[in-house]
């Protein structure tokens, strides 16, 4: 971004406790929002959370029938060929044919009698899952309405203050052209540590309008006298004189 270098430094702290006064406003209108914006995040990632979990059982119970029908089908044939080792049976021709056809059926009457295990545990299984599910979408439909309700206040917010947001922005811009680079990256840092954002303050009876403690006369002189860049000796804010802040 280009910055007017024939800017006086008079200007430049003009431009700065401008946009301290611009940003002060727009922390007003962030405040009035509150904790929404977070609250509606928060509800969004329980929302896509409580989703992605109905969604693997689903597929946990989809998987269950799956094997319960593979039972179910092993059971078929284990009774078709138990079926066919009977007819075998009328027509064994020696005790070796009678005893391994008798194995035949009875590995296959264990193999019904395993998958009807596996089918009974499958179908627990499942009763289990539709419960948790079951909760699951119940907690899923109490939060998407309470984010469907936080949105709209949240919208209803945003829609009050979007037109002073805008108009605040564009002035926001202005007044940073005038800043120098250096001062503008060094105010943004000081805004960011300092409490309440206040980056610029004025001298309010011979005190920091920020930390409250005392400013020199002599230092006041030379804040009053707009030639150079003068910060609080104690908390680092830049000061201004209370004729350029509008305070009597």
């Amino acid at each position: 971004m280009a910055k007017a270098k024939q800017a006086t430094v008079e200007e430049k702290l003009i431009a700065l406790y401008k946009l301290q006064s611009i940003d002060t406003e727009i922390d007003k209108i962030k405040i009035l929002r509150g904790e929404l914006p977070l609250e509606v995040k928060d509800l969004e990632d329980e929302i896509a959370g409580l989703q992605t979990r109905v969604t693997n059982i689903n597929e946990e119970i989809a998987s269950f029938d799956t094997s319960i029908k593979e039972k179910e089908s092993m059971m078929k044939d284990s009774k078709g060929l138990i079926e066919k080792y009977d007819e075998q049976l009328k027509n064994i021709r020696n005790n070796r044919e009678f005893d391994s056809l008798n194995k035949e059926i009875e590995f296959q009457n264990l193999e019904i009698e395993l998958a009807e295990k596996r089918i009974k545990e499958a179908k627990s299984s499942i009763v289990g899952k539709m419960d948790v599910i079951s909760s699951a979408k119940m907690r899923l439909d109490d939060r998407t309405n309470d984010l469907k309700a936080k949105n709209d206040e949240l919208e209803g917010i945003i829609s009050e203050t979007k037109k002073d947001e805008v108009k605040l922005s564009k002035e926001s811009v202005t007044a940073e052209k005038v800043i120098d680079e250096r001062l503008l990256n060094a105010y943004k840092r000081l805004r960011g540590s300092v409490r309440n954002g206040l980056a610029v303050v004025p001298v309010l009876r011979d005190a920091c309008g920020g930390c409250f403690n005392t400013v020199p006369p002599q230092r006041q002189m030379d804040i009053a006298a707009r030639k150079k860049v003068i910060v609080c000796e104690h908390c680092g804010r830049v000061l201004v004189d209370k004729v350029m802040a509008g305070v009597e």
